[in-house]
């Protein structure tokens, strides 16, 4: 600008020259002949025009006569008050850039404010609209999603109002931010479709994109009608038409329907069986119970999957005969019955409901074994009550622990003499001491293994405050409490094996059950009566779950190439003594049954059959046709491989050498590998390692209670909670894959 405007100019002059510069958004770099094409052809600046096209020798002195007073000056519009401006809709505007701007009207004068940054400009029609897109090029807070907005919507348009929150970036921290109120046209869009730079804003996709958020974060699906998210969206991409509540239910249940079909057509190309998890849950205020089952199973991939299937609502006067019949609905409704290899309960479900099912299915031979290995009790579960039963006996001892805790952290001083204490009698431990919350119990073991590596610190400050101290433990307490404290030691282990994975195979479980069978067959010699009635009455659970489930837990760990019958005899020696190979070959005998019903339904054994229906029947089939000289030697063939091979899949795999066991060993790879030599028993593989011998989620493994319904949920129709919860699980399964 200081090439353009001479030392000896009058201020009002210079003034003239920079509100035109101003208009026309012209930096000092610009070209010398825009400023003389602008200034030729705004006429009433004369004077500015002589400035331009005179030679500099013959340009006159610009003094104030030469200043034409009854001409106004412009008033640069970056200093234009826009109180009173109104925003100007016109059909003319034809420009792509006006997207960007919004063109406002004070006075006789147009306006082109920037919906970025908010800067001024001409938009006057004889300035054109170059200076607007070089300013777009310019501007730093305009997105990257392109200079243009193509609308391709020809409806009518309507207005509306609407406040839309205004922040500059430049702002202050101490100054407050306004709402003002603007008025905009908004497009009723009927092709959905409005073009922005090289991206699209799609309205039916933005819907179900904003219902699948919904879905996938348990938002309440409320908070569309929600002011704040109203505000935000409108600021976000003012074009988007906000949705009710009702519309946003609609897209999640159109969602639901459509994940569905996904699931049918995975269910229908499965290659092997599915085993059917069931759940309780409850409301958050305790009103309803729900009944949720969930699929699991091994794909062609080798990938241990899980899908919800159904989430229905159970009444609390539903009978024996009631429950079974919607599980049987439900399994129906996925057309999975014929598919199903096994049911997970919980460990309190009634055997009754369990035998109704299993007797239903077995009428139509749906079942191996006879439905031996279909009722299957969750592992977890079976971990969760026994550690319950433990806090129950330890339930005076608790409370006089977090009473002596509270006493010592109670105050700087107290907690001062404790450390001291700690000091003299040489604790080692540097954990703190903590209170639980009692709604995990492994934070309750926690407390109380901290509690007794403090054991001499806490008996020292009995005898130096006996008043305080009342309510310390007894040498023989403190006996009691560290016994139990291992049985919950176990407990936690073990738990945190079977959940480690978000997906466990059935093969991990059987030495870790194993390994508390044992134990708690030591536990109940204990001579402490109190500690061997809790080992009793732990123990008869177990035994329960181990009637039910040792052939199944046995079976998946013979294959485990790892493993194989080792393991078993390994540990029943030890858990039956004298009669362990008699229960060993009972196993053997439901694995050589289990084999022979997969190789009836295997493809290579009906594949072998129709090999031999030409031989029995005279008849040539396609693949042996009559020409075919090689029909005998295709016979040689199958005789002499039967005479020499006469081994089948599971001889050869138990003849086999162990695989090494390593850290990094993931037994369904290895199947996926070893899938053509074993053909017939990697199919029951598939269906035995499928088995989810626990079926509680990593985060709720140590929770004292039953799954618990989000609030933003449990007060919607059972159909919608349905479609919800199910929705949530395959999106989220889709993300994770």
């Amino acid at each position: 600008m200081c090439n353009l405007i001479c030392p000896s100019m009058h201020k009002a002059e210079r003034d003239s020259i920079e509100a035109l510069i101003q208009v026309l958004d012209i930096d000092n770099n610009r070209n010398y002949y825009c400023l003389l094409a602008a200034a030729n052809s705004l006429s009433r600046f004369p004077s500015l025009r002589s400035l331009f096209t005179s030679e500099p020798a013959s340009r006159p002195d610009p003094t104030p006569a030469n200043i034409t007073q009854s001409i106004p000056l412009p008033v640069p519009v970056h200093a234009m008050d826009m109180s009173d401006a109104v925003i100007v809709n016109s059909s003319r505007l034809k420009s792509i850039v006006w997207n960007d701007f919004d063109r406002v009207k004070k006075g006789d004068t147009f306006v082109a404010i920037c919906r970025h940054c908010k800067k001024k400009l001409s938009g006057s029609s004889t300035s054109g609209t170059s200076h607007l897109r070089n300013h777009l090029i310019r501007c730093q807070r305009r997105s990257n999603n392109g200079v243009a907005q193509y609308f391709s919507a020809k409806e009518k348009k309507k207005e509306g109002s609407l406040a839309l929150v205004t922040i500059d970036q430049e702002q202050k921290k101490d100054e407050v931010l306004s709402i003002v109120n603007l008025r905009y046209e908004q497009e009723q869009i009927k092709n959905e479709h409005v073009g922005m730079g090289t991206n699209s804003l799609d309205q039916r996709r933005s819907q179900f994109d904003l219902a699948r958020m919904i879905i996938l974060h348990n938002y309440p699906l409320a908070m569309v009608e929600h002011a704040g998210f109203k505000i935000f969206v409108r600021n976000l991409q003012p074009l988007f038409e906000l949705v009710t509540c009702n519309k946003v239910e609609a897209d999640c249940m159109e969602i639901y329907v459509k994940e569905k079909q996904k699931v049918y057509e995975i269910f229908d190309k499965l290659p092997g069986k599915i085993s059917v998890s069931a759940d309780m849950w409850t409301a958050s205020d305790g009103a309803a119970a729900y009944l949720s089952l969930a699929a699991h199973y091994i794909d062609e991939d080798w990938q241990l999957k899980k899908k919800i299937l159904n989430y229905v609502t159970i009444d609390p006067s539903y009978t024996v005969d009631m429950h079974s019949e919607v599980i049987m609905n439900c399994l129906m409704d996925w057309d999975i019955d014929r598919k199903l290899f096994s049911m997970i309960f919980d460990s309190f479900t009634s055997d009754n409901i369990v035998d109704r099912i299993r007797d239903r299915l077995s009428q139509n031979r749906f079942l191996y074994c006879n439905g031996q290995l279909f009722d299957v009790r969750c592992a977890v579960d079976l971990l969760n009550c026994m550690a319950h039963d433990a806090l129950e006996a330890l339930c005076e001892l608790t409370q006089k622990i977090r009473e002596s805790i509270r006493y010592v952290k109670g105050s700087e001083a107290t907690h001062a003499t404790f450390s001291e204490l700690a000091d003299e009698v040489q604790v080692e431990t540097k954990k703190c001491l903590c209170i639980d919350n009692p709604l995990k119990w492994n934070s309750t073991y926690f407390m109380l293994e901290v509690a007794l590596e403090y054991r001499k610190a806490f008996s020292c400050l009995r005898d130096r405050d006996p008043v305080n101290m009342k309510f310390i433990l007894s040498e023989l307490e403190w006996d009691r409490l560290s016994t139990i404290t291992s049985f919950l030691k176990l407990f936690v282990e073990v738990t945190n094996v079977f959940t480690r994975s978000k997906y466990p195979t059935a093969n991990i479980f059987f030495p870790e059950i194993c390994d508390i069978h044992l134990q708690l067959i030591e536990w109940c010699k204990n001579p402490d009566k109190y500690i061997c009635s809790l080992a009793l009455k732990m123990r008869k659970k177990f035994e329960e779950y181990w009637d039910k489930c040792n052939v199944g837990l046995a079976v998946a760990a013979m294959l485990d190439p790892r493993f194989k019958m080792k393991l078993l005899e390994y540990y029943y020696p030890q858990i039956y003594g004298d009669s362990a190979s008699v229960v060993i070959d009972e196993v053997f005998e439901c694995i050589k049954s289990l084999y022979n019903e997969h190789s009836i339904v295997s493809p290579l054994a009906s594949s072998i059959d129709q090999g031999l229906d030409w031989e029995a029947s005279g008849i040539p089939s396609s693949a042996k046709d009559s020409r075919d000289r090689l029909m005998g030697f295709d016979k040689f063939l199958h005789e002499t491989s039967q005479a020499e091979g006469s081994n089948s899949d599971i001889d050869k795999y138990l003849e086999e050498p162990l695989f090494p066991r390593n850290a990094d060993f993931n037994v369904l790879n290895w199947w996926k590998v070893h899938t053509p030599r074993y053909p017939i028993l990697s199919m029951m593989a598939r269906n035995i390692l499928g088995i989810p011998i626990s079926k509680v989620a990593s985060e709720s493994r140590f929770d004292i209670g039953g799954r618990v319904l989000d609030h933003n949920w449990s007060s919607l129709l059972p159909t919608t909670i349905q479609a919800l919860m199910c929705a949530q699980d395959w999106i989220r399964s889709e993300l994770e894959s």
